[in-house]
């Protein structure tokens, strides 16, 4: 088959090398490497460094390629093959950003004079800030998925609205939701600082599974729930780990960690998929303040917590739902 009628089958470009008798065609999703090592015979074609596929050889005759046609029928299917399997795979369809507290719930709040001037800190402003700016920064990044947030100004919506607006958003089969709530602390220790990242506790049990679905054999409802909820504490524990690593490298300099933190925090323990709670700091402690009250700083809070957020999300995909590790 002539090199051209090759291209458009396959929907693809050519990179090729007369020298090395080496060469890729690239297609919008993936890269066929090859080597004409003996003329008509099988040569080796590598899909994505993954799959390697033998075939008949091209021809390399007058300067131009030509490619069997059982060689294009045999890469078309292998590329039909790849592409079942990977929308077989989960997905992050959805992320949740849940700036906590707003409207007449101000959240923690705490008087400091900074720079000589009197600053009143309160943790919904704080939140709305960091939330905007992760919103943002994953929208960018993920043009494709759905990025939410339970509130975009000075508003109240109640913890199970919250929750809701996230357990409502519709999924395909093997598709998932990230649920991350941002707060600020307070302690009456004023010397109490840093940042931390909460996980629902393996030792809370919630409902998941609509038994509905399952009228015909109720019995296994109880084992389905139980086989969901370890996968999504465990997810969830994968996540905070995550964000709480970008954290480190980004903060560590400037604000200690407090670690990975197990609780039953409500908008945590009833949204029905992997969800995690962050504390940026302690509106009671002046050095937390100052910082909390820097937009810069709060920048950098963004960026470290989008980063933990899209290191997840690409390892969940590249694993297909960490399929490989469980």
């Amino acid at each position: 088959m002539e090199l051209q009628q090759t291209l458009s089958r396959l929907s693809a470009k050519l990179s090729w090398d007369p020298l090395l008798k080496t060469g890729m065609l690239l297609t919008e999703k993936h890269r066929i490497s090859f080597t004409i090592l003996v003329e008509d015979q099988t040569a080796p074609f590598i899909i994505d460094n993954q799959y390697v596929l033998y075939l008949p050889a091209p021809r390399y005759n007058n300067g131009t390629l030509y490619f069997p046609s059982e060689t294009i029928a045999g890469l078309e299917q292998a590329l039909r093959t790849i592409t079942t399997n990977e929308q077989s795979l989960y997905r992050i369809a959805a992320i949740v950003i849940d700036p906590g507290h707003g409207g007449k719930d101000t959240g923690a709040v705490a008087e400091h004079r900074i720079n000589n001037k009197k600053v009143t800190l309160q943790e919904k402003n704080v939140t709305l800030s960091v939330g905007k700016q992760v919103y943002d920064l994953l929208l960018a990044r993920f043009p494709e998925k759905r990025i939410l947030m339970t509130r975009t100004g000075d508003t109240y919506p109640t913890l199970e609205e919250r929750v809701s607006i996230a357990n409502a958003i519709p999924l395909g089969e093997h598709e998932a939701i990230l649920f991350i709530s941002i707060h600020a602390n307070a302690s009456f220790n004023k010397t109490a600082r840093g940042y931390e990242v909460w996980y629902l506790s393996p030792e809370y049990r919630r409902t998941l599974v609509d038994s509905k679905k399952f009228q015909d054999s109720v019995e296994v409802v109880p084992i389905i729930n139980a086989m969901l909820e370890e996968e999504f504490t465990t997810e969830s524990i994968l996540l905070a780990k995550s964000i709480l690593g970008q954290l480190d490298v980004s903060l560590g300099n400037k604000l200690p960690s407090r670690g990975l933190k197990a609780e039953e925090w409500f908008v945590v323990r009833n949204a029905k998929m992997p969800s995690v709670l962050v504390e940026l700091g302690f509106v009671t402690n002046m050095q937390d303040a100052i910082l909390m009250n820097d937009s810069a700083y709060l920048q950098k809070f963004s960026e470290a917590l989008y980063k933990g957020i899209t290191d997840f999300v690409n390892n969940f995909e590249k694993t297909g739902g960490f399929t490989t590790l469980q």
